[in-house]
């Protein structure tokens, strides 16, 4: 059984082992102490590519990140959190309509977004926050629904980044975490105080080609790393689409990801460890400055005296490869590729160190939102709120499955089209285009997914169970391609 409070989490997390204080009685004494305003300020803070077991609140072998670990101490932390198709562009234009790509018109990189259509900011506006964002934006087209923005073209530079900002081409000296947050702390100071505010803050890092700045450069090169269990998995039971990737650690990270030439004389598999090590210490210092920079922003809240009235979540576009299965990148339907990081503070409903294991996707953030910020919720969005949850109960009909679908192909890193079903245990791929593959993981035996089952007798039925309630979910969410 899957409950919204981890008690032992919270016990442990919190100190509170030698107190018996109920979460209604924490949210009781703590509306009596702190009564809440009329709506919640909200801030959005996103990174590019930082995979959830790169956070040590998730458990990271690899690294600690305090920082973000003080949301998840003071709020929630979602244990099963997922993307809807795992790739840049596509996932923002899901969060910002809590719709799935084939309806937002964003499947791939390629598209740009067309900002007529209705989405989180515009809605907010109406119902009376001002907006902004600052930060990376990635879709092609220029912000709507915001008061003000100022982002980065394209993928932004890490140094002495060029900004967009209100349709003004403008370039600013620095590093882009550290600009990104002080665009962010000045919008907040500048704020109309009259009404709640909506601020989508969004790093550039820790994005490939890996640029850390000067305080974390040397941070981690004293330092060797486990390799991933899965490092040198050679995809035995897997469908050719594993085989045929061009996103692998050994044979294409590029002299430009690596920074410098490898030791010579090194045998193919200490090459491939030597490879991984470069891109960890380079991936890892950035998320450093981005953990850095997002306690300077939680301390700048309290110092406002903001912290109480504002939601403050933290996540990333999608999960990332770290070495896990021999690559890097995202967009597989793969657990560390489709599990998305998300941490959530709002002391006025939240009781601290929570957790919570049921299944939510990016899908939902525009109604969670939405319903936070007690304005209506378009009936079209396919997301639901899941605000229930963040105060302690779960919806009667809360999904028990979510549905992915990835489109980009043929196109960089050559992972082929595939779109699946994500149960608590079980996880069914239908590869398709140029390919007609299917795979199955038993993700309780086989967390890793090292065991494709697809043609174990054995689960015949749980195939055809899974690909009745795949239909359903493709016709449910109005999806018929492939």
């Amino acid at each position: 059984m899957h409950t919204e409070w981890s008690r032992r989490n919270f016990l442990k997390r919190t100190g509170l082992a030698g107190m018996a204080m109920s979460v209604a009685s924490w949210l009781k004494l703590h509306a009596q102490e702190n009564p809440p305003q009329e709506r919640p300020n909200i801030v959005f803070i996103m990174s590019d590519d930082h995979a959830s077991h790169a956070l040590s609140c998730y458990g990271s072998r690899i690294h600690t990140t305090p920082n973000l670990d003080r949301i998840a101490q003071q709020g929630m932390l979602f244990e099963n959190c997922f993307c809807t198709n795992a790739i840049c562009a596509p996932s923002r234009a899901v969060i910002l309509t809590g719709k799935y790509s084939h309806l937002n018109g964003v499947k791939t990189n390629k598209e740009p977004f067309d900002g007529s259509q209705m989405t989180l900011p515009k809605l907010l506006k109406q119902a009376g926050y001002q907006t902004g964002i600052v930060g990376k934006w990635h879709l092609k087209s220029d912000p709507t629904g915001f008061d003000s923005w100022c982002v980065l073209p394209g993928q932004g530079d890490y140094v002495n980044p060029s900004f967009h900002r209100m349709g003004e081409k403008i370039q600013i000296q620095g590093y882009v975490t550290d600009i990104i947050t002080d665009m962010a702390i000045d919008w907040i100071e500048k704020r109309d105080q009259e009404k709640p505010f909506f601020l989508m803050l969004h790093h550039k890092a820790p994005h490939r080609n890996w640029i850390p700045d000067e305080r974390h450069a040397e941070a981690f090169t004293d330092k060797t790393f486990p390799l991933p269990e899965t490092f040198n998995d050679h995809y035995a039971t897997r469908s050719e689409a594993a085989r045929t990737t061009t996103m692998t650690i050994d044979k294409h990270l590029t002299p430009t990801d690596l920074k410098m030439e490898p030791p010579e004389g090194l045998s193919e598999q200490a090459l491939k460890e030597w490879k991984y090590q470069r891109y960890m210490q380079d991936y890892l210092a950035c998320v450093s400055s981005v953990d850095d920079n997002v306690g300077r922003f939680l301390d700048f809240l309290e110092s406002e005296g903001l912290a109480d009235d504002t939601v403050v979540i933290y996540t990333s576009d999608q999960g990332f490869f770290l070495g896990d299965h021999g690559w890097y990148d995202k967009r597989f339907m793969y657990e560390e590729s489709l599990r998305m990081p998300l941490i959530l503070r709002y002391p006025r409903i939240i009781p601290p160190g929570s957790t919570s294991r049921e299944m939510v996707l990016n899908l939902d953030f525009a109604p969670t939102l939405l319903d936070m910020a007690q304005a209506p919720v378009p009936e079209d969005m396919q997301g639901e709120s899941f605000q229930p949850i963040l105060r302690g109960t779960v919806p009667a009909k809360w999904r028990q499955s979510m549905y992915y679908h990835y489109y980009e192909y043929p196109a960089v890193h050559s992972v082929k089209r595939h779109y699946g079903i994500r149960t608590q245990r079980y996880k069914l791929i239908h590869f398709y285009y140029d390919i007609d593959a299917w795979e199955l993981y038993d993700l309780e035996q086989d967390p890793h997914e090292l065991h494709n089952l697809i043609d174990d007798a054995d689960q015949r039925d749980v195939v055809e169970s899974l690909k009745k309630e795949l239909s359903l979910l493709r016709e449910r969410y109005a999806d018929q391609e492939g």
